[in-house]
Formats: structure tokens, sequence, C-alpha cells
């Protein structure tokens, strides 16, 4: 399938950085939950779709890379892209420019892993999975 990429506008508010005015670390994680969600909606896959079929997916790996520092009042642009795999996982990575000048601010990569209601680690990936995927490879065919 081509790329499922979504993006969100980020507003830097005062609650998110530290004394010196720049994006405290613990921020990274929230506003990669809030791209993750945005793209859920756009592609039909979000948290709930999970919870009503059964499933969980917790968050097994994260990491996030700071290229330049991300201030107080900057109006920030997250981009989130699957990245399809035959492993039962969902993976994504994440860029944040700014939004004045296109310069990137920072990138990331996460990765989640599904459960079943009683916490077991599932080795594939559930049939309501699949079933997205091959919705998602009709609707966007790779060019």
């Amino acid at each position: 399938m081509k790329e499922l990429k979504a993006s969100k506008l980020l507003d830097i508010r005062f609650s998110e950085v530290d004394s010196m005015g720049v994006v405290w670390h613990g921020s990274y994680p929230l506003y990669f939950e809030d791209a993750r969600e945005e793209w859920g909606r756009k592609y039909g896959f979000g948290y709930l779709d999970m919870f009503d079929n059964d499933f969980y997916a917790p968050l097994v790996d994260l990491e996030f890379h700071y290229k330049r520092p991300i201030i107080y009042g900057m109006r920030a642009r997250i981009d989130i892209i699957y990245r399809p795999t035959d492993a039962a996982k969902l993976i994504y990575d994440y860029e944040i420019y700014d939004t004045s000048d296109e310069s990137l601010l920072t990138t990331g990569h996460s990765v989640q892993v599904f459960m079943d209601k009683q916490y077991k680690l599932l080795l594939y990936c559930p049939p309501f999975v699949e079933r997205w995927k091959q919705r998602m490879e009709e609707l966007y065919p790779q060019p």
C-alpha cells in the first residue's frame, strides 16, 4: 500500500515547556499520541476500534531525537507515518516541523504490540487488523 500519513498542528503551550521555555521531554510522548489519534481518525483505526474488538495495543518502544528546540508559543506540525509490517505490531515514525520555516525539529519512532483482554501478548495480527490492512491496500494501492 502507499504511505499512510497524517499531520496535526501543535500550538506549544506554557504547560508543555520547562523553565527555559523549551518543550519538556515528557511532552513528546503526548505529541506522538495526539498524532497517533489523528492518524487513527483519518484511516479508521483508532483505539476504540481495538477496544471494541477486545484487544489492546500497548507501547513497547518509544524514541525521539532532538534536532532543534521547540519553544513556547511556537506553532509546530507533527507528521506521523505508518510503517507496514507482517509482524503483530504497529510501527510509526514521527517528524515535528516548525511551521514558520518548515525546519525539522524532532524525529521519533514508536512500536506497539497486540494483547488480548487477558493481557496475553499476541504473536499474530488479530483478524480485525488483517481486515483493516486488506482494506487499506485496496483503498491506497502502491503506485
